[in-house]
């Protein structure tokens, strides 16, 4: 294949800026079936990149079938993608001990299918090498130029095996490094295989060309992973600027929406993992009737600080007299870490927090322009997706001034920082933000244009596409020299 520098044509003339240059073919990775954050940046990269002259094929992880939101096939329409089926694993009593284990996760969750790494032993390891050396290769790894494997996860080691001579650009999302630094500070009694899990991480990041993180964490990627900062690049994820952009709904419109999504559709689940489990009545809508409505978007696991949250809403409440409703939109069904929300609700009397559950990707622009304000208290965000695409559709945003929130938020411009695990600084900020309309209305909308110019995936593929050119650049002739990469097994 012919391949040109940035900007330069083949006979080596400036090529106009709007004119796409050949590039390549990129193989992408993902371990993890469709669900959070790592899905939307693959998806969003796997339709921008095009643009830029990668032409890009997927092997992902899958669950379910047709229709279903964790279908690969289904989430990622219009890509080439091949899959690797973790379905069959959840009807055995152990689904590590299928043909194909489930997937391991990083945070460790006892009741959930989806053990965490340092659990998994190493027969189960190489079942899952196994598969994925197979649906690389049917995602055609061998003829990619590039490999583009998110997270660091047994992916990487099929592609050392099989692929040697194809130089692979890692990315990660954030939760392998809490998995990281749970292992640095001394790993639980039952993680019985972490050792090995923490080598093949570290060793499959000194591996990849480039790494990929988010923006802000290049010193402590550097000093957990033990890598040279040269080769990490601070990237944000990006977003879809024409499904995420300001289209208020007011008055009727709005309280109709929430009647649909918590009264004639509910998807709230409880400590059972039933969606529809949690529903509600007309009359529990009352709150509604005035604005903010103030909403919360993502995963319940135990780093985004739900009980804080809900504890300091209800704080909020009764200090202003005020009903203000609180939606919890997200929790996969079935996962959540600590106490579930709904444990934390009946054990204050929370008022008016609503679980509207689990839901596609392209309704979350609605229920974004349904609410006035996001809340994030997550202490460990290595980025937040959620925080920019509640930002273009025009929310002001309340988050940690840790990690990736504080390089997105600009506090007093578009949004406000709270220091982290501080329920009365949460409270503070609520308040705030709750009774200065006007306030959030100018923090939205510079939050808006901050999104806008910063956060499109026209822009974030650009910079992704200079990664891999500097990548295949220094790749060029060269191959993997010191053979199969292996973490020693229990």
């Amino acid at each position: 294949m012919d391949r040109a520098s940035t900007g330069r044509s083949r006979t080596g003339e400036d090529a106009p800026e709007d004119r796409i240059v050949a590039r390549g073919r990129v193989c992408a990775g993902l371990f993890f079936f469709p669900r959070g954050g790592s899905a939307q940046v693959v998806r969003g990269l796997a339709g921008a990149l095009p643009a830029r002259g990668w032409q890009v094929t997927l092997a992902s992880g899958s669950l379910g079938g047709r229709g279903e939101q964790t279908y690969a096939p289904g989430f990622y329409a219009g890509v080439d993608v091949a899959t690797v089926d973790y379905t069959a694993a959840l009807e055995l009593a152990d689904p590590l001990a299928a043909s194909v284990p489930f997937q391991p996760s990083y945070e460790d969750r006892p009741a959930s299918a989806d053990r965490v790494f340092a659990k998994v032993d190493g027969p189960a390891y190489e079942r899952l090498v196994t598969a994925w050396t197979d649906a690389l290769a049917r995602a055609g790894a061998a003829q990619a130029d590039l490999l583009h494997l998110h997270h660091l996860t047994p992916v990487h080691e099929a592609a050392l095996r099989a692929f040697p001579r194809v130089p692979i650009v890692g990315q990660l999302h954030g939760t392998e490094l809490a998995f990281l630094r749970r292992l640095e500070v001394g790993a639980p009694a039952d993680w019985q295989h972490a050792r090995a899990w923490e080598q093949r991480l570290r060793l499959w990041a000194q591996r990849s060309r480039r790494l990929i993180v988010p923006p802000g964490a290049e010193a402590e990627v550097a000093a957990v992973l033990r890598l040279e900062r040269s080769r990490l690049h601070g990237l944000p994820s990006g977003l879809e600027l024409e499904r995420f952009r300001p289209r208020p709904l007011t008055g009727r419109a709005r309280q109709a929406f929430w009647r649909g999504w918590l009264v004639h559709d509910p998807q709230g689940w409880d400590e059972q993992g039933m969606p529809g489990a949690i529903a509600y009545r007309e009359k529990d809508l009352a709150a509604f009737g005035s604005e903010p409505v103030l909403l919360y978007l993502g995963r319940f696991t135990a780093v985004k600080r739900l009980p804080l949250l809900i504890r300091s809403h209800q704080l909020v409440q009764a200090r202003l007299g005020r009903e203000l409703p609180l939606v919890l939109v997200g929790g996969h069904p079935g996962e959540w870490e600590g106490e579930h929300p709904v444990a934390t609700i009946r054990r204050e009397g929370a008022r008016n927090v609503f679980l509207a559950g689990w839901r596609p990707h392209d309704q979350l622009p609605e229920a974004l322009n349904a609410a006035d304000l996001l809340v994030l208290p997550s202490v460990a965000e290595a980025f937040g997706l959620a925080l920019i695409e509640a930002m273009a559709c025009g929310l002001p945003v309340i988050a940690c001034d840790a990690h990736g929130p504080a390089e997105i938020v600009r506090d007093g411009e578009t949004g406000w920082l709270v220091p982290a695990d501080d329920e009365l600084a949460l409270a503070e900020a609520l308040g705030r933000a709750i009774t200065n309309r006007e306030d959030r209305r100018r923090r939205g909308e510079r939050a808006a244009t901050d999104a806008k110019e910063r956060f499109g995936w026209e822009a974030i593929a650009a910079r992704v596409a200079a990664v891999y050119e500097q990548a295949v650049a220094e790749h060029t002739g060269q191959s993997y020299a010191n053979g199969v990469a292996r973490a020693s097994t229990p």
